[in-house]
Order: structure tokens, then sequence, then C-alpha cells
């Protein structure tokens, strides 16, 4: 029988980094010094495109963050990871309604 969903298939490493992650933000400030430990030992095993994976779900809760008026993650991240702050914050510029709006002036030329 065929399906037409597709079916979402998620490696070991990154159900374990995105575990990792989620109980790291979870926890808040307090007592999170041993999470972090935890979620920057899975990190390594993502490949490229499982981290931007990762990246596009903390985009998500940081939008969702910032639309309930929580606390952003965003600092947290870049404490916990340089990389993967940026690679964040560059998901973030891809999300829709977030890229810039290029305005181009149509020119007409009369005959």
């Amino acid at each position: 029988m065929s399906t037409t969903i597709a079916e979402l298939s998620l490696s070991p490493a990154y159900r374990r980094a995105q575990r990792a992650v989620s109980a790291w933000l979870e926890l808040g400030q307090t007592g999170a010094r041993q999470l972090a430990f935890a979620a920057r030992a899975a990190l390594p095993g993502l490949d490229g495109f499982e981290r931007g994976r990762l990246a596009r779900w903390l985009a998500w809760l940081e939008v969702a963050a910032q639309s309930r008026g929580q606390m952003s993650p965003m600092d947290r991240i870049q404490r916990l990871d340089a990389s993967l702050h940026q690679a964040v914050q560059d998901a973030l510029a891809r999300l829709p309604g977030n890229t810039p709006v290029v305005y181009v002036r149509n020119h007409r030329r009369s005959a």
C-alpha cells in the first residue's frame, strides 16, 4: 500500500541532540550547567543537515517565545555554542515573515 504522506525519520544523533537541548532550555537558568554539558556533547554527533534542522527548530522556538512575550533563548544558545547560535540566526532570517522586503520601483517609458 502506498502512502502520500512523507514519513519523518530522525537519526538517533538528532533525537539525542534535540532532547538534550530541549531539556537544557526547559530547565531554565538554575541547575542548567550539567545539562549544558550533555547538550554540548550531543552537538558534534550531528551532520550538517541535522544541525540545520536543529537550528530551524530553535528558530521556531525563538519565534514562539517572542509571540508569547517570554524570555528569548538566544543568549543561552550563544553561550552553549556560538556556531549553533549563528545557524539559528540564519534560520530566523529565512523564516516566513522575517525576511527583509525589497521594494523595486517600476519605471515605464512613455512611447
